[in-house]
């Protein structure tokens, strides 16, 4: 039997400023709005109730529990008497023993407190920091246990919010003899570590008053210094340490998020894997940064490829990482990185894939999936900085890519001229908007490539996929539950999910890329 010395806290947030994959906004507990105070119910000072008539546990309980599945955020699943808990650290197979913290009418958190007997697939996390930081999920799983969950995560998903047909799960309603979706093992990484190439490290004090700079611990807003960090690329880490020693040296004061008072925010450093470069942004709260020549005579004579040295200017009391202002205070205002044989430059504030390896991957599928023969026309919703479209464009006739961002178009053509690509035209503006314009001036596209963000695509550009009625429909997804929901609506507006192939981009975190291929009902 082991005990657990640290807190496993019961309530469960996002990393904030510095998450690797959000905005790093907080999360509301998710029983806020939804308790009721039962007649008879206790109450803590802060007014959650200790107790709830009908929920057979009250918080401060002692429990034992059989964990038998996980949830999208890494939480183990348990029940007591029918009534489910969630408690983090736990896993599938494991016997544990927990003390409640929360409970609601339909689900409670629970503190592990003691593992009574271990999952087979249990191991020892390798990072020394991974309890208290927030960065990874999952490293106390065998890989291949996550890879397995991460498929059935996503399986589920479909079945559950999407009532699609699974091929081994319930149909969930959809008529008979339509075939069942193919949701295929996820593509996993023979070497599961050191593959990200961009590190956001949020700046602060520790309790000495020393600067720091690393990672939210768990459900805090205290900072965990980093020096090694396993899932990060060794460049990024020798990056980071050299810039917050050199901050150090210079006196730089961190941002206080609750007073909006001081200098340095977050230092964000880029390594490309095919060139070396690298590049250090330091975002600061204000333009004025003292002894700036001090400071890039330093990082250049200290960081071993370094190419661009920017500052970002973000005054907004935010959780938002950058600012809308951006300089160069040394070097250029890119650095170079390949995906495949294609080049792109990449600037401070540009979206571009964190796992090169899995990323080549990842679109070399989705430009199988389109199955483009060099006659079609080929749309990209959400190109962003034309990765996605670049690769089609090499086996397309023409490939037309839309993103709101400016900056991200102007990469965009900036890449594509890079590669010498003159079959890719992009265009600044909404989705939603901009393909309608296309449509109208004889636009008409065989296969829709979609990217979004986390929160899916937006309801009016799926419905003008639905108007544009391409052959094919390749989407990429970041998020299980919202590619669920969109593909219902593309499903109901006359397309069919064919196969579903995931994609391990950010191993030992609960993150999985999804790329999903639909063809058009013949009507």
């Amino acid at each position: 039997m082991a005990s657990f010395k640290k807190n496993h806290t019961g309530d469960s947030t996002k990393r904030r400023s510095g998450g690797k994959s959000s905005p790093g906004s907080e999360r509301r507990d998710r029983f806020g709005g939804g308790q009721t105070n039962a007649r008879g119910s206790g109450r803590r000072g802060n007014g959650a109730p200790t107790s709830l008539t009908g929920v057979p546990v009250e918080v401060g309980q002692a429990v034992e529990l059989e964990i038998i599945g996980l949830t999208h955020e890494g939480e183990g699943v348990g029940r007591v008497a029918g009534y489910t808990l969630f408690v983090r650290g736990a896993l599938p197979g494991d016997r544990v023993r927990a003390e409640v913290v929360s409970i609601g009418k339909s689900f409670g958190r629970a503190r592990l407190a003691e593992l009574l007997s271990p999952s087979a697939d249990r191991i020892s996390a390798s990072c020394e920091i991974y309890d208290a930081c927030g960065g990874c999920q999952l490293q106390h799983w065998s890989y291949e246990a996550q890879l397995r969950w991460k498929r059935q995560l996503v399986a589920d998903n479909l079945a559950r919010i999407g009532k699609l047909p699974v091929a081994g799960l319930a149909a969930s309603g959809e008529p008979e003899g339509r075939p069942a979706i193919i949701v295929h093992p996820a593509i996993g990484m023979e070497e599961p570590w050191r593959y990200r190439n961009k590190a956001q490290i949020p700046i602060g004090y520790d309790r000495a008053g020393g600067l720091v700079g690393g990672f939210f611990e768990q459900g805090t807003h205290d900072i965990v210094d980093m020096d090694a960090c396993l899932i990060q690329q060794e460049q990024n880490e020798e990056t980071s340490r050299i810039v917050k020693g050199i901050a150090r040296s210079l006196g730089y004061s961190a941002y206080d998020r609750e007073t909006g008072r001081g200098l340095l925010r977050h230092v964000v450093v880029r390594h490309a894997e095919a060139t070396g470069e690298r590049m250090v942004v330091l975002v600061t709260n204000g333009r004025d940064l003292p002894r700036a020549d001090e400071l890039v005579a330093l990082i250049r004579d200290g960081v071993p490829g370094v190419r661009s040295i920017c500052q970002n200017v973000n005054v907004e009391r935010s959780p938002v990482i950058f600012g809308d202002e951006t300089r160069v205070l040394w070097g250029e205002d890119v650095i170079y990185d390949d995906i495949g044989d294609i080049r792109f430059a990449i600037s401070a504030r540009s979206f571009f894939q964190v796992n090169p390896v899995q990323t080549e991957r990842l679109y070399s599928s989705a430009v199988a999936y389109a199955a483009l023969t060099g006659e079609e026309t080929v749309i990209d919703a959400y190109c962003g900085i034309g990765t996605i479209t670049l690769f089609l464009a090499r086996h397309a006739r023409r490939v037309y890519g839309v993103e709101i961002v400016p900056e991200a178009i102007a990469d965009a053509r900036r890449n594509a001229a890079l590669n010498g690509i003159r079959n890719a035209e992009f265009e600044v503006g909404d989705a939603g908007v901009v393909m309608p314009r296309w449509q109208a001036a004889g636009v008409s596209p065989d296969v829709i490539v979609v990217d979004p963000p986390r929160k899916g695509c937006d309801p009016v550009l799926l419905e003008t996929m639905l108007q544009l009625r391409p052959e094919r429909i390749v989407y990429v997804s970041c998020n299980p539950s919202t590619l669920a929901r969109d593909l219902r609506v593309l499903e109901d507006g006359g397309y069919r999910t064919v196969e579903v192939q995931p994609v391990d981009m950010f191993p030992h975190t609960v993150h999985v890329e999804c790329l999903i291929l639909m063809v058009r009902n013949e009507m």
